[in-house]
């Protein structure tokens, strides 16, 4: 019934390789494309062994965002079921994780700093621990956590249930899992160097001061919600800053932010209060809004994974989703970087895909060959804010 209400009639094709053979209990080395499904097809199993045997699970996130948005899964698919659960994460203050704790839960979703934290305070035991997931393992390991996962391991009871998820699986996180699982079945579901088919990806050439201006065009012309990303914390401010002087509704989130500060820009967006989300790679794992159906790299990702989380933000479950990247004449090296990854060898380039420099396969309409200007007067006649800032500090 609650998978009904979730509007959930059918699995994906990782949950349904994966959900029966995590219910007969065998470790799982799952790798499949951001957006497929996975953090159900780890639930699932979790909630059918409560239901069997009242069991403790233990699941590990590389991000706050991620630990959220597993908790807030979880809370779906139980409302029938009296499951109890707990969030550890940085950034919250410890005492409303104290008071988590002394309720005994049965699921903790946490990151694994904190997760340390509280068993070294002696506030979590995790002795009785049936069911652990790794979850989003590459990115775990991207952010130096492997010595704390090696840490929290030894707390864990040696006889345990591993289900390891990730995004892309390259030899040396195999390696590492054999610390953590035992005879895994391997499950590989599509291309892991590749985005979702139901995703648009487009390119378009530009120079730096030619972004914010392009940047505007592109947003009069689609329709839905857009998360945009950039490099810097600081970019992330500013960007929403000068479009929310052009009159978009649009909002920052990034890793200085308090916790509660992001989880209030998240529910926002996602309850679409503001349509447009400045984000920096904070957002670009684990976010999981289905109704954004654009991502605009504003600025290249550092690292040509990370491109491909980034742009599974949108095109998720199955729903269609378009990905626009800017490409300025210093992202050349970056790009070459992402077009290896995405193709793997193929002949044709991303360029060829997407039209040569100044080009591309238009989205809504035309290019605008820059005769006129990029800056169209708000319906309350102010002045462009690009033309302001060249006069100001903040530029």
């Amino acid at each position: 019934m609650s998978l009904e209400q979730m509007n959930i009639t059918s699995p994906t094709e990782i949950q349904r390789e994966a959900i029966p053979i995590a219910m007969q209990g065998s470790d799982i080395l799952a790798s499949s494309q951001t957006g497929s499904g996975k953090t159900l097809a780890y639930l699932l199993p979790i909630v059918n062994s409560f239901i069997q045997t009242k069991s403790m699970a233990l699941v590990l996130v590389p991000t706050r965002e991620l630990a959220s948005q597993v908790r807030t899964t979880l809370t779906n698919v139980t409302t029938q079921i009296k499951l109890s659960s707990a969030v550890l994460i940085g950034g919250e203050p410890m005492h409303k994780q104290f008071m988590q704790l002394k309720a005994n839960p049965k699921v903790v979703i946490g990151t694994p700093g904190r997760i340390i934290d509280h068993l070294l305070r002696g506030t979590l035991k995790l002795n009785t621990v049936q069911l652990v997931v790794l979850d989003e393992m590459d990115r775990m390991l991207d952010m130096g956590m492997k010595e704390q996962l090696e840490e929290i391991n030894k707390y864990i009871p040696e006889k345990r249930q591993v289900l390891m998820f990730s995004a892309t699986m390259p030899k040396h996180i195999i390696a590492l899992s054999q610390k953590y699982v035992i005879n895994p079945k391997r499950i590989t579901i599509g291309s892991t160097t590749q985005a979702a088919s139901q995703i648009k990806q487009e390119t378009l050439r530009v120079s730096d001061k030619e972004k914010f201006p392009e940047l505007i065009k592109q947003l009069n012309q689609r329709d839905g919600s857009i998360i945009i990303f950039v490099k810097t914390k600081r970019g992330a401010d500013q960007l929403a800053k000068m479009l929310k002087f052009e009159d978009h509704k649009a909002e920052a989130i990034h890793g200085d932010l308090t916790q509660g500060r992001r989880d209030h820009v998240i529910a926002s967006f996602r309850s679409s209060r503001h349509r447009i989300m400045v984000a920096t790679d904070v957002a670009a794992r684990g976010l999981d809004i289905p109704h954004t159906q654009h991502v605009i790299n504003y600025d290249l990702p550092m690292s040509p994974e990370d491109y491909l989380h980034r742009i599974g933000r949108t095109g998720r479950a199955g729903l269609s989703g378009c990905a626009l990247s800017f490409i300025s004449p210093e992202d050349n090296i970056r790009w070459k970087a992402i077009d290896r990854l995405m193709n793997q060898g193929e002949s044709t380039s991303r360029e060829e895909m997407t039209g040569s420099k100044n080009r591309r396969r238009p989205f809504n309409g035309n290019n605008n060959n820059g005769k006129k200007s990029y800056f169209p007067r708000n319906n309350n006649g102010k002045k462009p804010y690009a033309g302001r800032a060249r006069n100001s500090k903040a530029s």
